[in-house]
């Protein structure tokens, strides 16, 4: 004898409950809680500006993620997409010299599912084209949860969801050493932690972490001289900024590094744009596999204290 189970009824919600406007209510949004798309595109999305202009047009999101090449331009369309839009894309393209395109609306004509695809097909890794289809959901009385339903991508986007690497040519035994190395970093911190949205490792000695705030990330690296490291990274256009912030955490310096239990190191760089607090150990990606596997977990135990300790005092510290 079988019990019955009560199971809930999914329900389509119109994304004008939640968002009246796309303009006023939508893109906020999305700049908002970039994450959420990032985490299907295989990207870690950081807000570099909302209703950027170009020309006499206005595009809805301008974002960046460090570990690929070329600027993210993002335009949202409620309804059903149309030739003015497409048109816009293309302008935005040219004006921020992209290198990932993303289409949001309601729902995708077929004539402008075909412009994407011939468009991935003609520019290859240089200029990479997304479509995504925005949708409301709820089951039973729950809150309305969106979900991005990605339908148009680009050729190299595998099943897996992830935007291959976008490198010239082949890559070196070492860089495929550090391909592989910091391809299982970002799978244990998003797998394990939900710390990032991001798929793909790259054959590079670094692998950038968004902290949520423009211009700050945590990144791991392997540091020149045989050394390990995992940092607060602080770069935004403007050395004063840099500086100001870095300095309002120095001066909690003595109860940062308590909370850490760590000693860091606090490099100011007067000479350069940058600043840099980080917590260094040996290491090199020539190591053994086992030595290596202990060299990852250690950049996940910092990875995950430098954001429960630096976290909050970015909130209160960026504007």
């Amino acid at each position: 004898m079988t019990t019955a189970l009560e199971l809930g009824t999914i329900e389509k919600v119109d994304i004008r409950e939640v968002w009246p406007t796309e303009d006023e209510h939508f893109t906020p949004w999305l700049g908002d809680n970039l994450e959420k798309l990032g985490a299907e595109l295989g990207l870690e999305l950081e807000l570099v500006e909302a209703e950027a202009q170009v020309g006499q047009f206005r595009l809805d999101v301008r974002a960046y993620d460090a570990n690929i090449k070329g600027e993210i331009i993002i335009e949202n369309q409620f309804g059903q997409t149309d030739h003015s839009h497409l048109g816009q894309l293309m302008t935005y393209a040219s004006g921020f010299d992209a290198g990932v395109v993303v289409w949001i609306a309601e729902k995708f004509r077929a004539e402008h599912l075909a412009a994407l695809d011939f468009l991935n097909r003609r520019t290859g890794e240089d200029t990479q084209f997304f479509g995504v289809e925005i949708e409301l959901w709820r089951i039973g009385g729950s809150l309305a949860a969106p979900h991005f339903n990605i339908i148009a991508t680009p050729n190299e986007w595998r099943k897996q969801n992830v935007i291959r690497n976008q490198t010239s040519g082949s890559v070196s035994e070492r860089q495929e050493r550090y391909r592989i190395f910091f391809q299982k970093l970002i799978d244990t911190m998003r797998e394990k932690y939900n710390f990032t949205g991001a798929r793909v490792g790259r054959p590079q000695s670094w692998y950038r972490f968004a902290s949520g705030f423009s211009s700050v990330a945590y990144i791991a690296s392997f540091k020149v001289g045989q050394m390990a490291r995992v940092e607060l990274y602080i770069d935004k256009d403007d050395k004063d900024w840099n500086e100001s912030l870095f300095d309002e955490l120095e001066n909690e310096r003595e109860t940062i590094q308590s909370e850490l239990g760590e000693t860091l190191e606090w490099r100011r760089l007067d000479n350069r744009r940058a600043c840099r607090i980080e917590v260094v150990r040996p290491g090199s990606i020539d190591d053994s596999s086992e030595a290596l596997q202990d060299i990852q977990g250690w950049m996940v135990d910092y990875l995950l204290k430098f954001k429960e300790v630096f976290g909050p005092r970015l909130t209160n510290l960026v504007d």
